[in-house]
């Protein structure tokens, strides 16, 4: 059986940032917005908070010793530890949860946050996956 290893301090205090920084973004436009306008004001806010904020990195696939330079592409990176994917639909499927536990995987982070703005209230928009 696995142990459980608990996520390190920087890592929780980036993830709560990153929702604090959504609630704020979420309560200033609403929802109804395209996905790439929330990406950039949220990454606009957060690096307005100092913090390391990467969008749209390139991430490949590696199987054994077969290198394949995939169109997949993280919509933001913050602090170098935790993934976000930004959306904008009227629900999020459970395809959009798969997509962030490969990314996890690929880059070998454990910490993404799925963030819906099109909900009427944020807090039912954003989910937490720890791998």
């Amino acid at each position: 059986m696995e142990t459980y290893t608990p996520l390190g301090i920087e890592t929780e205090s980036t993830a709560r940032a990153i929702v604090d920084a959504a609630y704020r973004v979420h309560s200033a436009l609403g929802p109804g917005l395209l996905e790439s306008t929330y990406e950039r004001v949220l990454s606009y806010e957060l690096r307005t908070r100092g913090m390391k904020v990467e969008t749209q990195i390139p991430v490949s696939v590696q199987y054994r010793d077969l290198f394949v330079p995939c169109g997949y592409r993280l919509d933001m990176l913050i602090h170098e530890c935790v993934i976000v994917e930004v959306k904008a639909v009227e629900q999020t499927l459970p395809v959009h949860r798969a997509q962030l536990l490969t990314y996890l995987k690929l880059t070998s982070l454990r910490l993404g946050l799925l963030i819906n703005f099109n909900v009427p209230l944020i807090k039912s928009g954003i989910k937490r996956i720890i791998l």
